[in-house]
């Protein structure tokens, strides 16, 4: 199938799949004599592995390695299990910056008293 074909089938635009392409997440796709790209689907379901890879958080070179994981089926499943474990406990450390910063927003929101005076204790801590 072509650019547009595997860019549906995979849920993945065709911009990213070129930049999978230039990177090395996917192989060099095969042309057709039109030039135009052919992508088979064990294409496609390698860029559906990625896509879904990326929607939980894991950066370019982790799923490098869970890539190279899911292709040797002598791997142990304790190396997949600690990234993942790794993954999640770095995304809660930024759970954890993102609610403090929520907070502390909230908490510059409610010192605003909202009106038509210009004195605003938001700007006053932005620009202390």
């Amino acid at each position: 199938m072509n650019i547009g074909g595997a860019s549906g089938a995979s849920g993945v635009s065709q911009r990213m799949i070129r930049h999978y392409e230039k990177i090395g997440l996917i192989p060099s796709a095969a042309r057709r004599d039109s030039g135009y790209r052919d992508y088979s689907e064990a294409d496609v379901h390698r860029l559906r592995f990625i896509a879904n890879a990326r929607n939980l958080g894991f950066p370019i070179e982790e799923i490098r390695q869970l890539l190279c994981l899911w292709s040797d089926r002598d791997r142990a499943s304790s190396e997949v299990k600690m990234l993942a474990e790794s993954r999640a406990a770095d995304l809660g450390r930024k759970a954890d910056a993102l609610n403090a910063m929520r907070e502390a927003l909230l908490d510059l929101a409610k010192g605003c008293h909202g009106n038509e005076r210009p004195e605003c204790p938001i700007l006053a801590r932005l620009a202390s």
